[in-house]
């Protein structure tokens, strides 16, 4: 089910949390997302092969899926981009990933399914133009991937920070905004000692994300931020936290007896 994040009547951004099957409990829960602004639409993080089809079926409620203009990729693992070659053959949508990462992208597809349809964003960022409005590419490089981005749009005020704020929770549970931020830590703590790669790299990208104005940060898994009092003790919370390389020493490169 579709959950609506923003409606203005012409601006519309859609979550959809629940197309993983979890039967067995083997994936990790995994958020989609849809921005269409009058009649244009980008979907955001598309994931792989579990939840495409339960996408395309949903979107149908809200925008035909092959007039999609954009598939916005924050970085290029399977649970972002692994779908990629059924949205390129379902539309004439364009692929906008990290330049690190266009020629990879070819690798979920099939041969010259891609050719000229996978487009490269700098390392600094852009805006990519959506009907009336505009969506925000901003860099986060190394916060789990070395060509990572973030989609900012200016007019839900909503930032989707990708793997930035995951959390690790029951599938039927990322539906619920967080509410109890110190509660919320353990279950995104862990994560992101390991997936961040420093806490150097987190300084900066709040530095940057306290220039935007942003109501709710949404990421890839689990639960969202909503509102300016969540969002700013996220901010606090990973703006504080060691990670990544600050927690590696010599045991982590130890050879096995």
């Amino acid at each position: 089910m579709a959950i609506e994040l923003f409606n203005n009547g012409t601006h519309l951004c859609l979550m959809f949390d629940d197309l993983v099957d979890d039967s067995s409990g083997d994936a990790v829960q995994a958020n989609q997302f849809l921005i269409v602004d009058n009649g244009h639409g980008a979907l955001l993080d598309p994931g792989g092969n579990m939840t495409y089809n339960g996408l395309l079926m949903s979107m149908h409620s809200y925008f035909p899926p092959k007039n999609l203009e954009y598939i916005l990729a924050s970085h290029a693992d399977p649970d972002i981009i692994a779908s990629v070659n059924k949205w390129m053959i379902h539309s004439e949508c364009k692929v906008m990933i990290s330049n690190l990462w266009v020629r990879f992208v070819p690798h979920f597809c099939s041969v010259g399914n891609a050719a000229g349809r996978v487009e490269g964003i700098p390392d600094e960022g852009m805006n990519l133009p959506l009907g009336q409005s505009i969506i925000k590419a901003i860099p986060a490089h190394f916060m789990h991937s070395e060509g990572n981005f973030q989609f900012y749009d200016p007019i839900s005020k909503i930032l989707f920070t990708g793997d930035m704020g995951a959390s690790i929770v029951a599938h039927d549970a990322a539906d619920t905004p967080v509410e109890d931020f110190k509660s919320h830590i353990p279950y995104m703590e862990g994560f992101h000692k390991r997936y961040m790669i420093s806490n150097k790299i987190c300084r900066f990208w709040v530095n940057m994300v306290r220039t935007l104005d942003v109501e709710m940060i949404v990421p890839q898994h689990g639960r969202m931020f909503k509102g300016k009092k969540m969002v700013n003790e996220f901010l606090n919370w990973i703006e504080a936290l060691p990670c990544g390389v600050d927690l590696m020493t010599q045991d982590q490169y130890r050879a096995p007896k």
